[in-house]
């Protein structure tokens, strides 16, 4: 940073000491322009003419009023272009007095509006011109008298100019934060999206692969001494079951390892392809499950298609640990327009919690997690006992999602 840059910083931070150097300044320029003879024989003479006493105190009291301008602007101006009008009545030879009018006129269209510097501009303007071609020695027409009203509106141009520029230059270091700030409300917001997403998938994961393996479990723990070959094979579900929840655990885990960590598992997330084999698990461990699909051909959105399969995995991990022992499930995927439905029923018993309304009371987060991604597909969920007996579960989804500007499904 050069010199010069570090004493307008400096000055800047500092306004008082800025001010006292502007008054300074001014004053500097009156007294030496006071000596000044612009209509000399020889064009302008220096030293030809001598100001009067008056003359110099109305300078320095035009230049000390110009300390206060930022305090007091418009104070200050009417203090300066008092002292010009005096100067302009009774000065001869007349001194540049005008000069802190100027400075104090542009003060305040540089800290005022627009409307404001017109309306106090114009009739400074006015007043200080009208006074130097009324009141002074030289003809109403000559030059020093036009050239006041071209200074007065080079002060209030200038100020206006600005305090223009300062609006801008603050509009947009505004519009910059606000936008700084919504991207990173936006981080947040995906961030919390990405958590709640995660956790749904891992409720689903362990409520699903558990219920399984305790469920096999106790099959095995109840036959062992009488069937050892059945129970065997509960263990071996139990071995699958587990291992799949592992799996599983460990592909939805690895979405938050950082860069830089062990790759994480490739296998694609679950969907209506592998419903067989879902089905199948449930078959297994003693729920009958009848499946009818007619959405053949029907190309789904990723998301659609795990939220699909979450969400029949859900309901049978309901069925099986609340509709009782003798239940049977119903699963059907139906394409229907633009939308993909799918239904769980089963005919169990309909004392099972509702999670939705009441999550800590018991019930888990199976219904609401449901409710959850349906939403989030823009899609309709409806649960509720059915008549006679048994549970439905009737999930409406879009086959195309909307998506944001960056391409995810909202």
């Amino acid at each position: 940073m050069s010199t010069l840059e570090r004493a307008r910083c400096g000055l800047t931070a500092h306004p008082a000491a800025l001010n006292v150097a502007v008054a300074a300044g001014v004053l500097v320029c009156m007294v030496a322009g006071s000596f000044v003879d612009p209509r000399g024989e020889n064009g302008v003479t220096w030293g030809v003419r001598t100001p009067d006493a008056l003359s110099l105190l109305l300078m320095a009291v035009g230049a000390a009023a110009l300390v206060f301008r930022h305090r007091a602007p418009k104070a200050v101006l009417a203090v300066t272009g008092t002292v010009s009008v005096v100067e302009c009545v009774t000065g001869d030879p007349r001194a540049p007095v005008a000069m802190s009018a100027v400075v104090a006129l542009y003060t305040v269209a540089s800290t005022t509006d627009r409307t404001t510097t017109l309306r106090i501009g114009l009739p400074t303007m006015t007043v200080l011109t009208g006074a130097a071609m009324l009141g002074g020695p030289l003809p109403w027409y000559a030059q020093e008298n036009l050239g006041v009203l071209a200074w007065t509106g080079i002060g209030a141009t200038a100020g206006d100019a600005v305090r223009s520029r300062r609006a801008v230059v603050q509009a947009m270091r505004e519009r910059a934060e606000r936008a700084e700030r919504t991207r990173e409300e936006e981080a947040r917001r995906r961030v919390a999206e990405e958590r709640l997403r995660i956790a749904r998938d891992l409720h689903d994961v362990v409520a699903h692969h558990i219920a399984l393996v305790n469920v096999q479990a106790g099959v095995a723990a109840h036959i062992m001494d009488k069937r050892p070959d059945q129970a065997k094979e509960a263990l071996g579900h139990v071995r699958e079951a587990s291992r799949s929840a592992l799996n599983e655990l460990r592909a939805t885990v690895g979405l938050l390892r950082q860069s830089g960590d062990p790759a994480a598992p490739t296998e694609p997330a679950p969907g209506l392809a592998r419903l067989e084999e879902l089905v199948g698990t449930f078959r297994s461990a003693g729920l009958p499950v009848e499946v009818v699909r007619a959405d053949q051909g029907t190309e789904l959105p990723a998301a659609v298609d795990l939220a699909a399969y979450r969400i029949i995995q859900e309901a049978l991990t309901n069925v099986r640990k609340h509709a009782g022992p003798e239940a049977k499930a119903e699963v059907s995927v139906i394409h229907v327009g633009p939308d993909i439905e799918v239904t769980v029923l089963d005919d169990g018993s309909n004392d099972r919690p509702e999670p939705v309304t009441a999550p800590e009371a018991g019930g888990g987060h199976g219904l609401l997690g449901m409710r959850e991604r349906v939403a989030a597909l823009g899609g309709t969920l409806t649960t509720g006992p059915r008549f006679g007996g048994g549970f439905r579960v009737h999930a409406i989804l879009p086959v195309k999602t909307r998506t944001t500007a960056s391409g995810e499904p909202v």
